[in-house]
């Protein structure tokens, strides 16, 4: 026969009123299958799933349409074979009311699972056994929900003892218990994998001591493999470090783990859904879930993962004053939003509440430090500090304080004389501290994408002056060879010039000569229409052109190849200065054959300005016209050297 193990305690704890007698009257009842799942894609501590389904899919009953997105993600399957209608932001399963991603199904009746592939747990790895666990989506189901397959890693000093958590100890909650008394067998299956996976040395299954049918069952199935202990009945015996405290003697200090010291805990809840996973191949698509509170028959059923909760209560048979729902227990349970937010793998109750049930808390008064707080918190802590330092925004004395130890059991708000709400503000400082330290962690990322991109210009432009430097460098170098090579020698290019020299003189000419002809060839401009200004302008331009021929004959001899004179120059003087003569007599003539204007229909002022514009262009016709300017002479040569 088994000694019996020493038991330990633990500080502070209450003993509420039960209320679990009504809901173990009946066996677990499987609930009907809904017309409509909705699966939120976010149900354990970590990152939500990816979708792998689009709307408009069909999926069988187990299939998994939501991949694990991180290490403390888990997967989603579909409950149900049915028809994908849409995935986007559903109502969350919390106070909030906040939209979450979830993918909304709809059942087809016919429940046809996909292949199941039970696992050979002693020919696969642990690491390979704790992938199946992720991708199957279990969870820790005592309300926690954290990742099974991360729990499964032993510690630095490997697991000595592996704790199962039957303790159970909230009011109206006895989910846990009718899973011991029906499925022990599965329960203590699930104890053995896990001890194999974390190569434990014992395994502990502790039961509070007022669930003497659970605790029958467990120890018939037990037999050597696990302990199965009693614990006293007090809240809150089934938090882990307490459970912990109580069965090891262990008191984990603040900032450690279990695992520190050889200990790992999980709850009952769990153990079964890791057997169907591994033994059966089966996914955690449905939980057991405690229907209590205002309703005419509270019962323990079989949910399926993403029910309507509207759906659920309707099965235990909701009171007619029932105006809202607890997810959980009284102590650490949560209001829901609205009736229709879905069953999730956190919810192991839903509590119908009533005004009768659950009257309004009276109004908070001011705290009187009577300690009391103090002396029930199980986590020995200060609830009254904590309650000052949060309600006056002081975080970080708060935190001094261990504000992160506090389990949120609601021991200090239950006796508290004042009716202080004490868990509420430690849950509005924690929310605060976690949306703090999410903006230093988005500020420290964005400065140090701020530093890379300077540090990447600075790279970019050190690199774009090492290959300018290259390149002068390679100019330079390309110069001083230039400069250091062998000219080519003058002699082979003298014998070229004159003949280069030659031949450029006899293109001008020709092209002088050319010009000369077209000009002789052209015929007389009409000049008559014009006045005598323009005339004049135009035999001044005419004997312009003349003089290129005449400086070219000077300076280099005519076509003929005979020397010009210095009597040519006075010749072309004398021909230009008769041209412009005769132009300027040809307008007078023109002018005085015109016809006398028209001015009698003209004011005096545009009269007087006509007759000035006359008597100005008839003094210009009377100035004798100006000698046209000698060509330029070019310097004599200069004698060679």
């Amino acid at each position: 026969m088994r000694a019996l193990r020493k038991l330990f305690s633990f500080n502070g704890g209450v003993k509420p009123a039960p209320h679990k007698a009504a809901s173990i009257a009946e066996p677990i009842a499987i609930a009907p299958l809904p017309e409509r799942l909705m699966v939120p894609l976010w149900q354990s501590t970590g990152a939500a799933a990816l979708p792998l389904v689009q709307a408009g899919d069909r999926v069988l009953k187990g299939q998994r349409i939501g991949a694990a997105d991180g290490g403390l993600s888990v997967a989603v399957h579909a409950p149900s074979s049915g028809t994908v209608l849409e995935i986007g932001p559903q109502p969350m399963a919390h106070p909030s009311g906040l939209l979450a991603p979830a993918i909304v199904l709809a059942t087809d009746g016919e429940e046809r699972w996909t292949e199941l592939e039970p696992v050979n747990v002693g020919g696969t790895p642990p690491d390979a056994l704790r992938d199946i666990l992720r991708d199957a989506g279990i969870v820790g189901l005592g309300g926690a929900v954290f990742p099974s397959h991360q729990k499964l890693r032993p510690g630095a000093h490997g697991t000595r003892t592996l704790i199962i958590n039957g303790a159970e100890c909230e009011p109206f909650i006895t989910c846990d218990d009718m899973l011991m008394r029906e499925r022990a067998a599965g329960v203590l299956r699930g104890a053995m994998l896990m001890k194999h996976i974390l190569q434990a040395r014992e395994i502990l299954i502790g039961i509070e001591d007022n669930k003497p049918e659970a605790l029958a069952a467990m120890r018939a199935a037990a037999g050597s493999e696990a302990e199965v202990v009693a614990v006293p009945t007090r809240y809150p015996a089934g938090g882990a470090k307490q459970l912990i405290r109580v069965l090891t003697g262990i008191e984990v200090p603040h900032g450690r783990r279990s695992t520190d010291y050889g200990v790992q805990c999980f709850n009952v809840g769990t153990a079964f859904a890791i057997h169907q996973a591994l033994d059966h191949g089966q996914p955690l698509i449905s939980r057991l879930v405690t229907v209590a509170g205002n309703v005419a028959r509270p019962r323990n059923y079989e949910v399926l993962i993403g029910t309507a909760m509207r759906e659920v209560v309707a099965l235990a048979g909701p009171r007619p004053d029932t105006n809202r729902y607890i997810m959980g227990g009284p102590m650490m349970g949560l209001p829901m939003p609205g009736f229709d937010v879905p069953v999730v793998k956190a919810t192991n109750a839903i509590l119908a509440g009533s005004p009768t049930l659950f009257p309004p808390a009276p109004p908070e008064q001011p705290c009187i430090r009577c300690g009391d707080c103090a002396r029930a918190c199980p986590a020995d802590l200060q609830p009254l500090e904590l309650y000052w330092f949060s309600r006056a925004r002081n975080f970080g004395k708060a935190q001094e304080y261990h504000l992160f130890d506090c389990i949120e059991c609601g021991c200090c708000a239950y006796v508290c004389p004042a009716h202080i709400p004490l868990v509420d503000y430690y849950r509005y400082a924690k929310s605060e501290v976690w949306a703090r330290e999410r903006e230093k962690e988005a500020a420290d990322a964005a400065r140090q994408r701020f530093e890379f991109r300077n540090f990447r210009q600075e790279r970019e432009d050190s690199e774009k002056a090492a290959k300018l430097a290259a390149r002068n460098a390679a100019a330079a170098a390309a110069a001083r060879a230039a400069a250091d090579s062998p000219a080519p020698s003058a002699t082979a290019a003298e014998p070229a010039e004159p003949a280069a020299e030659g031949q450029k003189k006899a293109l001008i000419a020709a092209a002088l000569a050319r010009a000369q002809a077209q000009q002789a060839a052209a015929p007389p401009r009409n000049t008559d229409d014009l006045s005598a200004e323009t005339q004049a302008e135009i035999a001044a331009i005419e004997a312009r052109r003349q003089e290129p021929a005449t400086t070219a004959n000077i300076a280099g001899g005519d076509a003929t190849g005979t020397s010009a004179t210095p009597t040519a120059m006075p010749a072309a003087a004398d021909k230009k200065k008769a041209l412009i003569a005769a132009a300027l007599a040809r307008a007078q003539a023109q002018q005085a054959a015109a016809p006398p204007r028209n001015t009698d229909k003209l004011s005096a002022e545009t009269q007087a300005e006509i007759a000035a514009i006359e008597a100005r262009r008839q003094q210009a016709a009377r100035l004798p016209p100006e000698p046209a300017p000698e060509p330029p002479r070019e310097p004599p040569l200069e004698p060679p050297k």
